[in-house]
């Protein structure tokens, strides 16, 4: 992993919710929504009825279904 994703990293608790995840992708939580959390195939946690996401879940997303 390069050295700016690991800067970047370290300003996010280990589990995000929707909005630090759509702000780590530097897009809008309702795109996050759109392009993202409604994949079968993404992976989230769920603590009680709130789900939350990895960085390293959201960058293999983005990696696996690039153009």
């Amino acid at each position: 992993m390069k050295m700016e994703h690991f800067k970047e990293q370290s300003k996010y608790p280990y589990l995000l919710t929707r909005e630090q995840a759509a702000n780590f992708l530097g897009i809008d939580p309702k795109s996050f929504d759109k392009y993202i959390r409604s994949h079968d195939n993404f992976q989230r946690f769920m603590l009680g009825r709130h789900e939350r996401y990895t960085i390293k879940s959201l960058i293999e997303f983005i990696e696996k279904h690039a153009c």
